[in-house]
């Protein structure tokens, strides 16, 4: 068990959620696979619902909404990232050559955040903090355990993230061509070229892992519930690893880490 009872330092990735296409299908589906517990919030918050997993804050599942006469947006996992003052990052974000898609907005009391894409094209959030921090389980089975970056431009998306956020490029051990993200030298995140690892239709993105405590069975057990294997398990130096495509078309990975020499 891993708990987080502090907020998340700037650029940490601190959530992820999801507008689902039908949010009392996503509940269950989800709720099977991981093990989460959540029902529809209240209408102040459009329904949004927090998944807990053991009582404690885990990811959100809200009901996917267009203004009228827009299209609906895409089912996705959205990862956001920690800042101390939303509207300072949002400036910052703009000044890096990102774009602000939606301005930053009060959450309630909660929090203030908006979402932006960087140079490249990957959607993320950010989430400047107030009563609520962010997920509280981590790193276990069930929760969040790693999110990623995937771009075809890694030095503009490098530059960016560090300019915007702090964060800071550095080259990761075992793993070549891959980069790990770092908030105060701290490993928060990775960043990764695209070019040898997916299609080339798939645009750049944020990938959420959730760790699983055996992969094949997780792959099974979604693929069960109408989901769709896009890697099959496979052994990486983390861990094992597969990617999965739920039944309304969000993909994530799921990562049951390797036994750490005692």
């Amino acid at each position: 068990m891993s708990t987080t009872t502090k907020p998340y330092a700037p650029g940490t990735p601190c959530w992820v959620d999801l507008m689902a296409k039908d949010q009392q299908a996503a509940l269950d589906f989800y709720k099977d696979v991981f093990g989460w517990a959540g029902v529809p919030g209240p209408a102040e918050f459009g329904g949004y619902a927090v998944m807990e997993l053991g009582g404690r804050a885990v990811c959100g599942i809200g009901p996917a909404m267009a203004p009228e006469g827009q299209p609906e947006p895409p089912h996705v996992w959205t990862t956001y990232l920690a800042s101390d003052d939303a509207d300072a990052t949002a400036k910052k974000v703009k000044d890096a050559h990102g774009t602000v898609l939606f301005e930053p907005m009060d959450v309630g009391s909660l929090g203030r955040m908006f979402v932006a894409a960087d140079p490249t094209g990957a959607v993320f959030g950010v989430w400047g903090h107030k009563e609520f921090f962010g997920a509280v389980a981590v790193n276990e089975p069930g929760a969040l355990t790693w999110n990623e970056c995937n771009t075809r431009d890694v030095p503009a998306a490098a530059a960016f993230y560090e300019a915007a956020l702090g964060l800071k490029a550095e080259p990761a051990e075992q793993m070549p061509g891959y980069f790990g993200l770092e908030v105060e030298g701290r490993t928060v995140g990775g960043l990764q070229d695209m070019a040898d690892n997916f299609p080339a239709q798939v645009p750049p993105h944020w990938m959420a892992w959730f760790a699983v405590d055996d992969t094949d069975a997780t792959v099974d057990a979604a693929v069960k519930r109408g989901a769709t294997v896009v890697v099959p398990p496979m052994d990486i130096p983390p861990g094992r690893m597969a990617g999965i495509q739920d039944p309304w078309g969000a993909v994530f990975c799921v990562l049951k880490l390797a036994e750490q020499p005692s």
